[in-house]
Order: C-alpha cells, then sequence, then structure tokens
C-alpha cells in the first residue's frame, strides 16, 4: 500500500506581482483529489521551506496546500534595505492576493482556505475579509491580534523601539536582535501601530480593515499553543472577537500532542502531525 505522505508533490509556482517583485509559491499536492486547498502564510521573518513537513503532513491528509513566501525572505527577489521598504499595503494588495489567485487557479473547483502561523495567520484573516475570492475557512496557529492590552505590560516598549530601531538602522535587523528576520521598516511600522492601537492599518491602503473583519463569516479554526507567550488566549480571543460573524473552533495544543515538546510558538514545526490532524478534522 502507498504512504499518501511520500505520494504527494512538492513543486514550485514562480509569481511576479504587480509592481514587478518575484517569489515562489510552494505547492503540495495531494496523492488523490484535494479535499481542500490551504494558502499558508508563515510567520514574520520565516521562509516558506520551513513549512514543508506541516504541508507534506496536510497533503498526506488530501489537503492541497500552497505555502506563500514572504516579501523579503526565501526565494523572494527583495531585501529589507534603506533604499527599499515596503509594508502591509504591499503584502496584503500585491503579494497575498497573487499567491491565492496562484493557489486557486492549480487546484480548480477545490474550496479554497486561507490560514497562518503568528503574523501571518493575522494577515490571513485581513486576506479573507478583503479579497473577491471566496474563502471557505480561516486557520489560525499561534496566531492572535498584537495589542499591548492583551500581553505582558512591558510588549508595549517593543511597539516604540522597534520601529524606532528600523528607522535607525534602515530596516529591523530581527537576526540581530532574535525577533522576526531582516525586515522592512514599513512592515515593522505597520506592525508596531496594529500592536499600540489594538486596529489594522496599512499605510498608503485606503480600506478600513475593522469594517471588513466585521463582515467576514468565513468559519475559523484557533490553535493556540498551552506555553506560548507570543500567543496568549486573550490576544487570540481579540482577533476573533474582530469577526463577530464568523463561526468559532478554539482548540489547545499540549505537549503531549507534540510528543513532549514545548507547546510554544515554534516548537510544533518540528511536530506538526497533531497540528495536520486538528486541521484536516475541522475541514471534514
Amino acid at each position: 500500500m502507498s504512504d499518501p505522505l511520500l505520494d504527494a508533490v512538492r513543486a514550485v509556482m514562480p509569481l511576479r506581482m504587480a509592481d514587478g517583485a518575484r517569489a515562489d509559491l510552494l505547492l503540495f499536492r495531494p496523492a488523490g483529489t484535494p479535499r481542500a486547498a490551504l494558502l499558508w502564510v508563515p510567520a514574520l521573518g520565516v521562509a516558506a521551506r520551513h513549512y514543508e513537513r506541516f504541508a507534506l503532513a496536510l497533503a498526506g491528509l488530501g489537503i492541497a496546500v500552497g505555502v506563500h513566501e514572504w516579501r523579503g525572505h526565501g526565494s523572494s527577489d527583495q531585501r529589507a534595505s534603506r533604499r527599499n521598504s515596503w509594508g502591509y499595503k504591499a503584502l496584503l494588495g500585491d503579494d497575498l492576493p497573487a499567491s491565492a489567485a496562484a493557489l486557486a487557479s492549480a487546484f480548480p473547483g477545490t474550496r479554497l482556505c486561507v490560514g497562518g502561523h503568528s503574523l501571518g495567520g493575522q494577515l490571513s484573516t485581513l486576506l479573507a475579509a478583503t479579497t473577491s475570492q471566496p474563502v471557505a475557512g480561516v486557520v489560525l496557529v499561534a496566531s492572535g491580534a498584537p495589542y499591548w492590552r492583551r500581553f505582558r505590560p512591558w510588549v508595549a516598549l517593543a511597539y516604540v523601539g522597534a520601529p524606532l530601531l528600523a528607522s535607525l538602522v534602515g530596516r529591523l535587523p530581527g537576526r540581530r536582535i532574535g525577533f522576526g528576520g531582516n525586515e522592512a521598516r514599513g512592515v515593522i511600522s505597520d506592525w508596531s501601530r496594529s500592536g499600540r492601537t489594538g486596529r489594522y492599518a496599512a499605510r498608503g491602503m485606503p480600506v478600513d480593515f475593522e469594517a471588513a473583519l466585521r463582515t467576514q463569516r468565513a468559519p475559523v479554526l484557533a490553535l493556540r499553543l498551552r506555553d506560548d507567550w507570543l500567543g496568549p488566549a486573550s490576544s487570540v480571543a481579540f482577533l476573533l472577537d474582530k469577526m463577530p460573524d464568523a463561526p468559532r473552533t478554539l482548540g489547545v495544543i499540549t505537549p503531549d500532542d507534540l510528543g513532549g515538546e514545548p507547546a510554544d510558538h515554534f516548537a510544533w514545526m518540528k511536530m506538526p502531525a497533531t497540528l495536520a490532524a486538528r486541521i484536516s478534522d475541522w475541514l471534514r
């Protein structure tokens, strides 16, 4: 008998954005007809290739996966610098819609879901709330709104210090300070604003994201990691409450679900089978 995990096919779909930027969408095709297609958005600063184990686990359960590449990382031909910056406008106006359209074209007639890890989950909700494509569901892993009042008080300092550092250096030197990757000033500016105010906005993009979220009705699955201080229950609830008409399913991942690994922000990526199974069951 064949192993569905081994039968899954990994492919690369090169994408060109409206402004000329390029990146690859990683595609993972199930052996048979997919039950759904999931566009997966990584955490801030994490290249798409790091989700291959997770995507293969989902593909082995009959779900097609397209792993989005962050502008500035991995296969992206852009790198953040003092001369090259961008913000949520490029991510939400160009990059994510391009990946969603490419995934839909690769699996025509298959219901499209979006989701992501950490900030990737937040942006996937904004995509679901604003895209013209029908979205059948939203999957969040270790993802909640970054509003400082939903965290330990000192987190508010990061929303002041990070944009100042990015402005001084020309980009956020995330690899050096141990937070995210080397990020564009505009991304950090938009991210920190949402952390300070509790509201989503993209500089230069005339979209009322808060109003759009209130009309987002696709069902949401939110999986919280028990020991994840970056995604506490209060932060998850704050994000979900922005979508009052979206049916929600909440789950908590513990070390027992991860073979004894800590149930924190990133360790689940080493043991993604349980999360893949939870997502697969929910999509049924």
